[in-house]
């Protein structure tokens, strides 16, 4: 009985392996951040090693990625982070939108809520030293400044819609 289920079982899996998701790879940055604001070469390296995987129109997949369901869970983890903060549409936001999602870039680095403990247990190279959190919520201070001063105060600000 046991290898009538363990059998089943790998035909189920082998089954799922034809459903794949679509991967995350997109080459088009016309909405990228850096059209709109500087994007040092410190702070590119740290968004790259730590972000863009979830937060960017381009994710770099492990081997496990080729696995299912794996590769489902990953997918979903993929567009939920993407749903809150994309780099490669920012520009495609609206000024307010824009404004706030700095905001949040400082509060979860500042708060250690980013990126996530689930990634960082994987992929230990994204853990963020202090420095490189000191960086990245220093760049976010200085291009909401930026903001501040070329734009009017009430057009940073996020309403709520009814």
């Amino acid at each position: 009985m046991l290898k009538k289920v363990l059998v089943g079982l790998f035909v189920v899996l082998l089954v799922l392996q034809a459903f794949r998701p679509v991967k995350n790879n997109a080459a088009n940055k016309e909405n990228d951040i850096s059209t709109l604001y500087p994007v040092p070469e410190n702070v590119e390296q740290i968004l790259t090693k730590a972000c863009n995987d979830c937060h960017s129109n381009n994710t770099v997949y492990p081997w496990y990625a080729e696995v299912q369901p794996i590769a489902w869970w990953l997918d979903d983890h993929v567009k939920d982070g993407k749903k809150h903060l994309n780099f490669n549409e920012f520009a495609s936001y609206r000024l307010a939108k824009q404004y706030h999602k700095l905001e949040e870039v400082f509060d979860e680095v500042k708060g250690g809520e980013m990126p996530l403990e689930s990634y960082t247990v994987v992929h230990r190279d994204a853990k963020l030293t202090e420095e490189e959190k000191s960086i990245l919520m220093d760049w976010s201070v200085a291009v909401r400044d930026s903001m501040k001063a070329r734009f009017p105060a009430d057009s940073l600000i996020l309403k709520k819609t009814k």
